[in-house]
């Protein structure tokens, strides 16, 4: 055992995990700047909240990279049934706030099951594909099944309502399916049933979600109303230009134009304050973390490793891609936060400790 330890630590992910830190930290600084009221009313217990969870979130991911990742596969049905249950424990014993029940008071956090729902959702998805796709690739009745286990979830968290989740659920599904291996001919088949599904999905949106996907064609079409958020977000970032503000005097957070500044924009809030240049190197730095990543699952020893790698990366990747689009405003506003950045205790410790599984993942490679 002391030799495994020795080899453990000896081949420890510091990489990866300096960068995910390294993100994390970018997240606190965030925080005290959209947060910040001057120094007469000092640092808020928003930030130091977020400093806790940044402490738990890393001895978790500690933890989870000392783990054997294949353990996970034994446990893969057991963590999606108590995801689903606290998905159904939502509607039930759950707190709303703006509109939407998602969270589950437990005292020291507020619990958000929808976070959990991803990583049950990988690790069942993953589960099931392990095994090498026939001959031509897993084809409509292999989709069954996981079309069921996306479904219960996902139509849980869309009664939140969550669109947000939701999207990143079914996006996550796809691409493990599409890696796994998926029959092209049954790849055309999704294409064309989610082309003709898109029509009959508009009809099951809030009236607020169609208005932030009307707004995202024109904004200016309601200023003041669903096309607010990307507009102020679009001033914040415009006004950063090349090398932003400086820290602490971005005027769209500290005046309060900026909505959801803490958790869905806060990468505006980032933009303005350090810039083009600042924008590019935490870009630069969730590039390293996604590279790092699909070098681990192209690198693993197993397929089970490989597409665990796969799953938890793409959670990274698609959040990143879709909250920085909705700042922009080159997506529609669906409410995805900005991963190890935006404030929130479930998604930070869900993250990190993803991150771990993904260093346990590299690590014993070398192992076995």
């Amino acid at each position: 055992m002391a030799a495994l330890d020795r080899r453990i630590i000896y081949h420890f992910d510091w990489t990866l995990f300096s960068l995910a830190l390294a993100i994390c930290g970018i997240g606190v600084l965030s925080a005290v700047s959209a947060t910040w009221g001057g120094k007469a009313h000092g640092i808020d217990p928003l930030v130091m909240r977020q400093l806790i969870w940044v402490g738990v979130g890393a001895a978790l991911m500690t933890a989870a990279a000392l783990i054997d990742y294949r353990s996970l596969g034994t446990y893969a049905y057991a963590f999606y049934a108590l995801a689903v249950a606290m998905l159904l424990a939502v509607s039930v014993i759950g707190h709303s706030t703006g509109g939407s029940r998602r969270w589950i008071n437990l005292g020291i956090l507020n619990l958000e099951p929808s976070e959990i729902a991803k990583i049950a959702v990988v690790l069942v998805m993953v589960r099931y594909l392990r095994e090498e796709p026939p001959k031509g690739g897993w084809g409509l009745l292999h989709m069954i099944i996981p079309a069921l286990l996306l479904a219960v979830p996902a139509v849980l968290v869309l009664k939140q309502p969550d669109l947000g989740t939701a999207l990143i659920l079914v996006l996550i599904t796809g691409t493990l399916i599409f890696v796994g291996g998926l029959d092209w001919r049954m790849l055309l088949v999704l294409m064309l049933g989610a082309l003709l599904v898109a029509p009959v999905g508009w009809h099951f949106l809030k009236p607020y979600q169609r208005g932030r996907l009307v707004s995202f064609l024109n904004p200016q079409s309601d200023p003041l109303g669903s096309g607010y958020h990307i507009i102020q977000s679009e001033i914040a970032i415009g006004s950063g230009g090349a090398w932003g503000k400086g820290f602490l005097k971005g005027t769209q957070a500290r005046l309060n134009f900026l909505p959801e500044q803490t958790t869905d924009f806060i990468f505006a809030v980032f933009a303005e304050e350090f810039g083009f240049f600042g924008s590019i190197v935490l870009l630069g730095l969730y590039s390293a973390l996604i590279a790092r990543g699909a070098w681990i699952a192209r690198h693993a020893r197993d397929r089970f490793g490989t597409l665990l790698a796969i799953g938890f990366t793409g959670i990274i990747f698609w959040q990143v891609a879709i909250n920085i689009g909705m700042a922009t405003g080159m997506l529609p506003v669906v409410g995805i936060t900005l991963p190890l950045v935006s404030y929130g205790g479930s998604s930070l410790i869900a993250m990190m400790a993803a991150m771990g599984v993904l260093i346990s993942i590299n690590t014993r490679r070398y192992l076995f």
